[in-house]
């Protein structure tokens, strides 16, 4: 899936997390049989995706949302808006998939602390802000 503008279009929290479910499949999960698929929202109405991507030497695996924020900063875009993030877990949905603290920092980075970070709970989607998930964030 490549990235996406939609220029005039309002993305909703529930369109989001429609697309970031699309990256499921594509996820690379052989080792935790957790899929996670992320959908990213710049201001300037883009989307780009990501998934997870597993590896035997676990420390090189990369979540969703970084794959998602990384391929948007090697296409030019810093200006971050959303993020939808779902996934499932040996098949089955179930408590929502919250960002881990290594990409809240990547997120603590790259966004503002008003950043929204949507989660899929049941059939419901939960919103948060970057700041209400990393509180106390270390930044330079």
């Amino acid at each position: 899936m490549d990235d996406m503008l939609f220029d005039g279009v309002e993305i909703t929290d529930d369109i989001l997390m429609e697309l970031a479910k699309e990256l499921l499949p594509r996820s690379y999960a052989p080792y935790s049989n957790v899929n996670v698929g992320a959908a990213l929202l710049t201001k300037g109405g883009k989307v780009y995706f990501g998934c997870n991507v597993e590896n035997a030497s676990y420390g090189a695996t990369v979540c969703a949302e970084r794959v998602a924020i990384f391929t948007a900063i090697a296409q030019g875009d810093t200006d971050f808006e959303a993020m939808a993030i779902t996934g499932i877990k040996n098949g089955d949905l179930g408590e929502p998939f919250f960002p881990c603290g290594m990409c809240l920092q990547v997120m603590k980075e790259f966004c503002d602390d008003d950043f929204k970070i949507i989660v899929e709970k049941g059939m419901e989607n939960e919103s948060y802000t970057l700041k209400e998930l990393l509180p106390k964030g270390f930044s330079l």
